[in-house]
């Protein structure tokens, strides 16, 4: 069973001479219950990467699959995750409204939502702040909230772009703690970005993104 398959995918952003090749044609798959780190200096293209699996960009060639999700946004996004590198809560909300939103904007009912939310609080250890406005989190605390409003979702995939990057190095591991424990919790396959050698280490596989282009040692699989 494979969640994600990506046969030659490429992405070029612009035209012309303007056109510049974030990502070129890649073939990779991530199978349930995979742990992968993807690592690259800044503009390698390992976000781009993060972005075609999870649908957020539409490859300029080759094909990017979801065998198990269909191929639509609305399936897709009952079943994958994304936790971005950047500030994504809505500030006006709630830390408990947050977390449940993505869940009642994939179908979810309400009161189902709310109870998947407040699951997924605890899990990550932020229940205490379910009242507390997003804007008035630290950053640790709204990495973890953004990692819970992921795994309310109970997705097959999480897909994190360097969710360590911006914190010190203490947050940045009880956040990476947190993102494991939840993954193994719910049996979602985790894929991150990072450039951080302690992230790396604590996944199974690592593939390496160098100027656009994808490489996996042999012994971590079929990957060109």
């Amino acid at each position: 069973m494979t969640l994600v398959r990506c046969t030659d995918a490429a992405r070029t952003f612009g035209h012309g001479d303007q056109a510049v090749v974030a990502v070129h044609g890649c073939t990779c798959t991530v199978e349930p219950g995979a742990r992968i780190a993807i690592t690259g200096s800044s503009g390698s293209g390992k976000s781009t990467l993060l972005h075609l699996m999870a649908g957020l960009e539409v490859p300029t060639d080759g094909a990017v699959e979801w065998p198990e999700f269909g191929d639509s946004a609305v399936e897709r996004s009952r079943d994958i995750a994304v936790v971005f590198q950047g500030p994504s809560l809505l500030p006006a909300l709630t830390v408990a409204e947050n977390v449940a939103l993505a869940a009642v904007l994939t179908g979810t009912d309400e009161a189902a939502a709310d109870e998947r939310a407040a699951a997924a609080m605890e899990t990550v250890g932020v229940a205490a702040l379910a009242d507390q406005l997003a804007d008035t989190l630290s950053g640790g605390q709204a990495q973890r909230v953004a990692i819970a409003r992921a795994i309310a979702l109970r997705p097959q995939l999480v897909l994190a772009d360097e969710p360590t990057g911006q914190l010190d190095a203490a947050t940045g591991t009880h956040v990476l703690d947190v993102l494991l424990a939840a993954a193994a919790e719910t049996g979602a396959a985790l894929v991150v970005t990072t450039h951080d050698p302690t992230v790396i280490g604590r996944f199974g596989e690592h593939w390496q993104m160098n100027d656009g282009r994808l490489v996996v040692p042999a012994e971590e699989g079929v990957l060109r």
